[in-house]
Parts: structure tokens; sequence; C-alpha cells
């Protein structure tokens, strides 16, 4: 891994992404802008004070750079952006093409057992699921999270219901690991199935102890003979214990069935499913609250990471704003990278983990763009596996040449962040060559249709 435990970059987050090595993190979460069509600052006074955010996209946001290297890379994933361009029209388009560039590189650096865990709301959903099953497959999704987040009213009632949470995607890699989570029993459940108290005041229900309907140990205990789950020494130590009750289980039987008795107090909880009720939004006057815009909850960030991750692996969050999962992440002992365009991020992990944790000099600020470690060959040792692939067309005019008049060209260029890696590489005429210069590739297509070599 090319970047350091506790590191935050103050930069674009898709240039930072491009140098972090190929499969090095163990868990991306992030929470970007919702395309929500409003501006976000944090109140004057508050530890955030002087972040903010615009969460409003037109095409002047999105470089044309994007464009062109997602429709000639990636064309089913432009085709559903296209869609939702007809559809929601093109403010979401420039959005989802902002998140697309950022998603690939997420993927390449996610390694083979990771996972991915997309925060958003019902604004752009529904298109950033068919983004995350365009570039991380449709067959390895998980789960759609629903948090229940609402701490009251948030919208005019009078036309619609209130909207109360927010969507979780979650994806796991092919070989990705899953820690299974547990949330607290509710009241309801614990009347309904933990129906008897003893005489120190616990709740407890009456288990079953009766064995399956093949195999146990017969023998007579209490009273009782039957095949049962447990040796008949485990049943006199259970006894011995008092964690066994005998009395009436059933309404109006006479029966007294000998059953174990298992302590609500003991329980790890439910399993916890997809719709999380237990989590509550952040309420301002929480002592964890920053005052940032849309900061959220410690206890969300550790399940996620708990469900994800095991100790001392690395969590990236690229949207990082007021470092929670940072803060989370070194709760429990992970490593961690967090990236915000804000330099405000990087005074926030601060100020957070020396008062909450009690580390300050540890964290790694850094404004610079990290290079990958991974050793690859000189570029152009790839020319012929690329003429292969182009099927001897240039990449530009796409027109047939002979292998030697080919050059090997970037297609993000360096001075962008782009790699020596095959995958950002192509083949350009002399001609096309000279006219990209050290433009964009969408610069090169726009040039070609200018010049009439395309239409």
């Amino acid at each position: 891994m090319n970047v350091k435990n506790r590191t935050i970059f103050s930069n674009d987050n898709l240039s930072v992404l491009r140098g972090i090595d190929t499969e090095s993190v163990d868990l991306i979460y992030l929470d970007p802008p919702f395309n929500s069509n409003r501006n976000y600052a944090a109140p004057i006074g508050s530890d955030a004070a002087g972040a903010a955010f615009k969460d409003t996209w037109t095409l002047s946001d999105v470089d044309n750079a994007w464009h062109g290297e997602i429709a000639d890379r990636e064309p089913a994933l432009y085709q559903a952006i296209h869609a939702a361009e007809l559809t929601h029209g093109k403010g979401m388009k420039s959005y989802l093409i902002m998140m697309a560039v950022r998603l690939l590189e997420m993927k390449r650096v996610l390694k083979k057992t990771g996972s991915i865990y997309l925060h958003c709301d019902p604004t752009a959903s529904h298109y950033l699921k068919t983004l995350m099953d365009s570039v991380f497959g449709k067959n390895h999704f998980k789960n759609e999270i629903v948090w229940n987040s609402a701490t009251g009213v948030k919208n005019n009632v009078k036309t619609r219901f209130g909207r109360g949470h927010d969507i979780i995607f979650f994806y796991g890699m092919p070989k990705s690991k899953f820690n299974v989570q547990y949330e607290p029993l509710s009241e309801a459940y614990l009347k309904s199935h933990y129906t008897y108290t003893d005489e120190d005041g616990r709740r407890f229900r009456a288990d079953n102890l009766n064995a399956p309907s093949t195999g146990g140990h017969r023998y007579e205990f209490l009273g009782v003979t039957r095949n049962w789950r447990m040796t008949e020494e485990q049943a006199h130590q259970w006894l011995a214990e008092g964690r066994i009750v005998h009395q009436t289980i059933t309404p109006g039987s006479r029966v007294r069935i000998p059953s174990y008795k298992r302590y609500a107090d003991e329980s790890m909880g439910r399993p916890a499913l997809d719709n999380w009720t237990d989590i509550g939004a952040l309420n301002s006057q929480a002592k964890e609250s920053t005052g940032y815009p849309t900061q959220k909850p410690v206890a969300l960030l550790e399940r996620i990471i708990k469900a994800s991750s095991n100790k001392d692996e690395m969590v990236l969050d690229p949207f990082c704003g007021c470092a929670t999962t940072c803060v989370a992440a070194e709760r429990l002992q992970r490593h961690w990278i967090g990236i915000d365009v804000s330099p405000k991020a990087a005074n926030l992990v601060r100020v957070r983990l020396e008062a909450e944790i009690g580390i300050f000099g540890d964290v790694i600020h850094r404004t610079d763009i990290p290079k990958r470690s991974e050793k690859l060959p000189n570029y152009r040792t790839h020319k012929h596996t690329l003429f292969g692939k182009q099927e001897g067309l240039c990449n530009g005019c796409r027109t047939q040449f002979p292998f030697r008049n080919m050059t090997v060209d970037h297609i993000v260029p360096q001075s962008q962040g782009g790699t020596d890696h095959e995958d950002n590489l192509q083949l350009l005429c002399g001609a096309c060559n000279s006219t990209k210069g050290r433009g964009t590739q969408a610069e090169l297509i726009s040039r070609l249709k200018a010049q009439g070599v395309l239409r």
C-alpha cells in the first residue's frame, strides 16, 4: 500500500484515487453529495465553521474528458447515464458522470475481499443503483440498506408522506467478507419473546430442550423421560446453576416440562436486517456533533466497519467531510485514509481524533497526489497488445494504419493523474497524437469533429 495509515488528503478525490495502489483497500464508505439542489454551510462558531459545499450540478461542473472516457471505455455505463439524462435532465447526467469516473477508480483500488457502501437518498438513489450495477456487477449487490434517520418531520406532509430515511447500497467483491451484526432487542420483542421474570427481576424465555426428531440423549430428567438435546450430565449442571425452569409452559396444561432459562440481558440481540431503526440521526446537541452539514453518527459507521472489515484492515472514505469514518475506524483499530476537497476536513479530523481518542500528531495531512508503487514496464511495451485490441485502428480517427505508424498515448494525461497502466493506454496515428498533444481524449475527438475527420 503506497499511502500510510491515518492519512487525510485535501485534494480532488479523483486524482487521489488514481494515485492509490490497485487492490489495496479493504472497505470503502462514501457519502457523496446527493444532487439535492441545495447549498450547505456549517454554522459560525461550530467546529466545522467554514466548511461548505454546493449540491447542485450542471454540465459546467463536469470535465469534458469524463464524458469521452466513460463513453469510450464503459459503453454500458454511459448508456445508463444517458437514460438518466432522458428521464431526469442534464443536471442528473452531470452528477452521474462525476460519480461514475470515481466509482471506476474505487473498484480498482478495492481488494478481491473488499466491500463498498454508498450512502445516498431518494433524490438519486435509483440512478446510482444502475451505476453501481454497471461498475461492480449486479451479482455483487448485497443489500439496499434503509437507514431510518428521521428525528422529526422533514417535508411538507400535506401533499405526501414525510421522508424519514436514507439509502445505503452495499456491494461486495467476489471474495468479500461479512461479520454478522446485531441490533438491540426492541421492547415489543422482549414482551412477546421473553415472557417470564425471575426473582431478581431478570427477563427470560423458556427454551425447548427436546432433541430433534432423530438423535439426542434419552433419560429421565425431573420426572420426564424423553430424548433431550443435552447429555444427562449437562442437564444436572444447568439445574445446579439455576438455568432450568420446571413449570407449566402451555397455558391450561398440567404437564410441567423442564426448559432452559435464557435471559434477555445475555442475548447478543437480533441479527441486523437491512432496515436500520436502532441508530438515529445525529442531534445538533450531541457531544459528537461538529456542526458539519450532513454529518452522520459514529454508530452508523461503526456498524458498517465492523460488518465488512477486520482489525488493521484499510478503510477509505473519498468524501470524508468531517471525518466520521476516520474516527470510527480509529476506534475499531482499523487503518484509514480520508479524502476531501476542503482543507477543513483535515482540521476536523485532527480535532476530533485528539478529543475523542487522544491522538493528534500521528495524523498525516497531504495536499499532493500519491504515486502508485506498482512496478510497471515501460508503457511503450504494450504497443503490440494495444494494436491487437484496437485491431489496427487509430483510437482517434478510427482509420487503419500499419503497426509502425502507431504511437502509444495516455488516455488520461499524466498531468491529470493518468498512469502507465495498460487500461490507460491507447494507440494513435501520428496525426491524431499531434492533434491531441497534452489534451484529453474528449478534446481530441472534439477537434477531429471540428476538422471534419469524424462526424
